[in-house]
């Protein structure tokens, strides 16, 4: 009944988080009945982030000529304080609040098993030889993961990675409810949750 374009965009979007089959319907037949125009600057937008590169230091997204993103090329970061997130969304989060100027490292969404996978030991494995490399020892490492009960074991176990490689191991302060997630936390309890880490 339906014609393959749509089945396909109705596949492709589904699959996205919180889309599902119902919502990527919507959205498809919302864009069709928007014109040609609005689709083609729909397919631009989706094309143009082929441009986009990671970032070899903190695996976070740019589009700049080097191999760093803006954060991690500016000199007017402290280098030595290192957040460690799971997502891109939550660095976009902690970056809103204004009130941390280290550097990340994204490490990718975490499992509910308590184990890291590959990709993950990989670049907490990157980190380790950068702060050896660079410091020695990191002043702080703050790990900002969700305040679940998988983001707690997750903690623990990436803190037991880390304890040789820095001065001192920071959680955020709970000012974001148990079982809450960063990206969902406004700016002031995100802020908040930073200056109230132990």
């Amino acid at each position: 009944m339906l014609p393959e374009p749509v089945k396909n965009f109705i596949e492709i979007f589904a699959a996205l988080p919180s889309i599902g089959r119902r919502q990527a319907t919507r959205l498809v037949f919302k864009l069709i009945n928007s014109g040609r125009a609005k689709i083609e600057e729909m397919e631009k937008a989706v094309r143009d982030l082929k441009q986009l590169e990671i970032c070899s230091r903190c695996f976070f997204i740019h589009s700049n000529k080097s191999d760093l993103c803006s954060i991690c090329q500016s000199q007017n970061r402290n280098h030595n304080i290192i957040a460690i997130v799971e997502k891109e969304i939550d660095l976009i989060s902690i970056e809103r609040t204004k009130k941390f100027n280290g550097r990340y490292l994204v490490l990718g969404e975490l499992a509910k098993t308590g184990e890291l996978e590959s990709a993950q030991k990989l670049r907490l494995n990157h980190l380790k030889d950068w702060i050896k490399k660079q410091f020695g020892k990191a002043e702080e490492i703050i790990i900002a993961t969700n305040p679940t009960t998988y983001g707690d074991i997750n903690a623990s176990m990436i803190a037991k990675e880390l304890l040789p490689y820095t001065k001192k191991i920071t959680r955020l302060g709970r000012g974001i409810p148990t079982g809450g997630e960063i990206e969902f936390a406004d700016e002031e309890t995100l802020g908040s949750a930073l200056d109230r880490r132990k």
